[in-house]
């Protein structure tokens, strides 16, 4: 089902441009707009000059900023500071790091072209909704550029290891391009050029779907792009390089793959109680209030609850959720009753059983009384990997204003059978759902879409 291919990698020179750590950034989605200066100043060829943070304007602005990105990455290219790669190649890319549990794990994983297909087709398989205001952005960058700066991360199933182990062992001695990223997680890349390796490596996904991990607003974008190119040529084709887009693959059975949660930070308007909020969730929680310890004490105990109950079970039988209030520096471990799930009638069995779910459902939207639409209108939720900087955002949240009262919800991860589950079946996760670690990184290889060259 899904056709992958080899490109001819774009990457950094370093004997122009120095440390590779200087120039490599996360993905754009994850950047915030006060953390941009910090890259220019690290390195002058900062990948976050070419995948610019995403367009806070309106959407009818000059095409200015693209047209300037455009100019730069050719400029690099004709001054040697980006090389691309003579013969096509697959690359091989490992990342070496620490969970947030204290093991070391290695995630490998390939670096390939894949043919684009819509999500109707069942090839490739999204997960999680995107936003048409993200998709404009993404699709001028693309359009002017003519170039994927950011990979797709997907996912297979690969119970056998074949593919790996089928590139390990081709992968040229000598790594292209190693960095260490700001968690300490170390990434490398290597070359695979061997023709009977990669035939093998695609006949293997002739009959495999792929799972969108991350990147669900560049693969649609890439998917508006062909549609613009399918118009502007009578003799498109589907060797045609807007027929593809770059991914990185990694199979779901890997066990360096992880998953962390994503912990949410709620502004709810105006005043409220732990003792009002305990009233509105005891119809639908039992709520257990931890005591005795600083808030990183409180956290760390819940957290650990959380965690206990997750491996204890071989299937998820239960929900729970911390809850924090900074305000008066109480925290609650919630365990969700069964008479919660009436209130998500019409909902899919799938989505039921998604913590992410029960949250927006049950307690935003029911509890509290806050629809998705206000949540989105007026910004009221924030989205933190590290329970701790959440817990510090939300007590400076409260020491700033009155306004809102900030409750920090902290979470179980998804878990990748649940992704797979809800991805067969067509169905949609809520924002920000998943977490996948450590984010595959930008800037050591990327893709040009040349016109006029054919993807075999």
């Amino acid at each position: 089902m899904a056709f992958i291919a080899p490109l001819r990698g774009v990457f950094f020179n370093v004997d122009k441009v120095g440390s590779l750590d200087d120039v490599v950034t996360p993905p754009y989605d994850v950047i915030s707009e006060n953390a941009v200066e910090s890259y220019t100043v690290k390195n002058p060829y900062s990948m976050i000059r070419l995948d610019i943070t995403k367009n806070p304007g309106p959407a009818s602005e000059s095409n200015s900023r693209y047209q300037d990105v455009a100019g730069l990455f050719h400029q690099w290219l004709d001054q040697g500071v980006l090389l691309r790669d003579h013969q096509p190649a697959l690359y091989f890319y490992t990342v070496q790091y620490k969970h947030p549990s204290g093991k070391m794990l290695t995630r490998k994983g390939v670096v390939a072209q894949v043919g684009l297909s819509e999500f109707g087709e069942g090839v490739v398989k999204p997960h999680e909704e995107t936003f048409a205001s993200v998709i404009s952005d993404r699709l001028r960058l693309l359009d002017t550029t003519k170039a994927q700066f950011s990979k797709i991360f997907s996912l297979y199933s690969d119970a056998e290891n074949r593919v790996l182990d089928l590139l390990e062992g081709a992968k040229e001695k000598e790594a292209m391009g190693q960095i260490t990223d700001g968690d300490g997680c170390v990434h490398t890349l290597y070359r695979v050029t061997n023709g009977a390796v990669i035939m093998q490596v695609q006949d293997f996904f002739k009959d495999k779907s792929l799972y969108i991990a991350d990147g669900h607003h560049r693969y649609t974008t890439a998917l508006a792009y062909r549609r613009l190119q399918r118009e502007r040529k009578q003799d498109f084709s589907e060797k045609d390089p807007a027929n593809h887009i770059m991914m990185y693959l990694c199979p779901m059975e890997d066990p360096g793959l992880s998953i962390l949660p994503t912990h949410r930070l709620l502004s709810v308007p105006g005043s409220l109680s732990m003792d009002e909020l305990r009233v509105r969730l005891e119809p639908w929680f039992i709520l257990e209030e931890i005591r005795g310890g600083s808030r990183e004490v409180l956290l760390a105990e819940v957290l650990a609850r959380m965690d206990e109950e997750e491996r204890s079970a071989s299937e998820k039988i239960c929900t729970l959720f911390g809850v924090y209030h900074p305000g008066e520096d109480r925290c609650f471990l919630l365990t969700m009753k069964p008479e919660a799930r009436d209130l998500m009638t019409g909902k899919p069995d799938q989505l039921k059983e998604l913590d992410v779910v029960v949250l927006s459902d049950v307690i935003i939207n029911h509890a509290l009384q806050l629809d998705y639409h206000r949540c989105e209108e007026e910004n009221l939720i924030h989205y933190f990997s590290d329970p701790d900087e959440a817990m510090d955002v939300a007590v400076k949240e409260c020491n700033r204003t009155d306004e809102v009262t900030p409750l920090l919800f902290v979470m179980n991860a998804t878990r990748i059978k649940q992704v797979k589950k809800v991805a067969d079946e067509k169905l949609i996760m809520p924002h920000k759902s998943t977490y996948f670690y450590p984010k595959i990184m930008t800037g050591l290889l990327f893709n040009m879409q040349v016109e006029g060259e054919q993807v075999e």
